[in-house]
C-alpha cells in the first residue's frame, strides 16, 4: 500500500463522477484516497441517490496526512460559481474544473499523492466555456511538460495503447509519421517496464489500412511508414509484431501479447470496450506520476439516479495503487 493517498476529481458535476466517487466511502480499497469536488455537491449527491456517506473536508495541504475512516470520504473543497444541475453542464463551472485537476496534478508532482485517478468530464462544455480543452491526456501533458503521452487502456490482461487519441480519422494518416511511431513505441515499451513491471515486453503494432495495406494495394502508409519502424525495434532486440491486420491483431492466433498499439482511437477502444466495458481502466503512459481514469463518460442520463456502475472507477483505483506501488 502506498504511504501517501491516491487523489480523485469528480469530473463534471452534472454527470455520475460525484455519486462514484461516494460509493467509494463503501468500499474496502486497496489504499488511502482524497477527492476533490464540491463538499455541498457530494452532500447533495448522496441525499438524492441514498448513499450512506459521512463527508468530511481537509486542507489541500494536510490531506496527504489524512486517513478515513470507514464510510467516510475526504474531501479537498471546491466551489462552483453555480449550483450544478443533475444532466445540465454548465460552462460556467469549466474553469473551477481544471482549477481542481491542476491541483491534483500539482500534488502528484509535489510528492503530496501517490497518483491521480480521474472521473469523466464533459469536454464539449469546456470547450464552450471558450477553454481549449481535448482531453485529460492533453491537458496534463501540457501542465507536466511532458513531450509525449501514450493512452493504454486495461481490460484484465488485454491492454491496448492508442498511436493517435483525439483527432478526425482523415487526419489520422499524416499524423502517424515515422518519427511519431518511434516516440510511441519508446514510451510504451517504458511503460510497460517501469509501471507495469513487465521486463521484456511483446508488442502487436496494428496495421493502418484494411489487410495492413495489402502490399501497397490498399494504402502505401503500413509498408513505408509502420514497417520499417517496427524492424528498427526488433533489430534492436525487441519482441515486437507489425504491421498485422487489425482486424487480426486480437484474434487468438496473434494474440495480444503484452499490448497492442492501435493506430487510432476507434481501432483499439471497440475491442477493449466490449471485452472489459464497465471495468476497464485508462492509463496515461509518459506523465511523472500514475495517472488511471474511467472507460466511460459522464453519462449525463444517470445523474442522479444512483444506478450508476462503479465498476471501472474502482478498477482505476485498484491499478493506481498496484502501478504507484511500483
Amino acid at each position: 500500500m502506498p504511504n501517501k493517498p491516491l487523489v480523485v476529481t469528480a469530473g463534471d458535476p452534472a454527470g455520475i463522477g460525484p455519486e462514484l466517487c461516494l460509493t467509494l466511502a463503501q468500499e474496502k480499497l486497496p489504499g488511502d484516497i482524497v477527492v476533490i469536488a464540491d463538499p455541498e455537491l457530494l452532500r447533495s449527491r448522496a441525499e438524492v441517490t441514498g448513499i450512506d456517506v459521512a463527508i468530511t473536508e481537509v486542507n489541500a495541504e494536510d490531506a496527504c496526512q489524512a486517513r478515513a475512516r470507514s464510510g467516510e470520504l475526504l474531501v479537498i473543497a471546491q466551489q462552483f460559481p453555480e449550483i450544478p444541475e443533475c444532466g445540465q453542464p454548465n460552462p460556467a463551472n469549466a474553469k473551477v474544473l481544471l482549477d481542481g485537476l491542476r491541483l491534483a496534478a500539482n500534488g502528484c508532482m509535489d510528492g503530496q499523492f501517490a497518483g491521480l485517478v480521474t472521473a469523466p468530464l464533459q469536454k464539449s462544455v469546456i470547450n464552450d466555456a471558450g477553454i481549449a480543452f481535448t482531453g485529460h491526456t492533453e491537458f496534463l501533458a501540457e501542465l507536466t511538460s511532458s513531450e509525449l503521452t501514450v493512452m493504454l487502456l486495461v481490460a484484465g490482461e488485454l491492454r491496448v495503447a492508442l498511436a493517435s487519441t483525439h483527432l478526425p480519422l482523415r487526419d489520422v494518416p499524416d499524423y502517424l509519421t515515422q518519427d511519431r511511431l518511434r516516440d510511441v513505441l519508446q514510451v510504451l515499451l517504458a511503460g510497460l517496464q517501469s509501471r507495469f513491471g513487465v521486463a521484456a515486453p511483446e508488442i502487436v503494432v496494428c496495421g493502418l489500412n484494411p489487410h495492413a495495406g495489402d502490399g501497397g494495394h490498399l494504402g502505401f502508409e503500413d509498408r513505408d511508414v509502420i514497417a520499417p519502424v517496427v524492424n528498427e525495434f526488433v533489430m534492436q532486440g525487441h519482441n515486437i509484431h507489425g504491421p498485422v491486420p487489425a482486424d487480426t491483431a486480437f484474434t487468438p492466433a496473434s494474440g495480444h501479447k503484452d499490448a497492442v498499439l492501435a493506430m487510432y482511437h476507434d481501432q483499439g477502444l471497440p475491442v477493449l470496450k466490449y471485452a472489459g466495458f464497465g471495468h476497464a481502466v485508462n492509463v496515461t503512459l509518459g506523465l511523472p506520476f500514475v495517472r488511471t481514469s474511467v472507460d466511460h463518460g459522464t453519462a449525463l442520463d444517470l445523474a442522479g439516479t444512483g444506478r450508476a456502475d462503479n465498476g471501472s472507477l474502482m478498477q482505476a483505483v485498484r491499478l493506481a495503487v498496484e502501478l504507484a506501488q511500483r
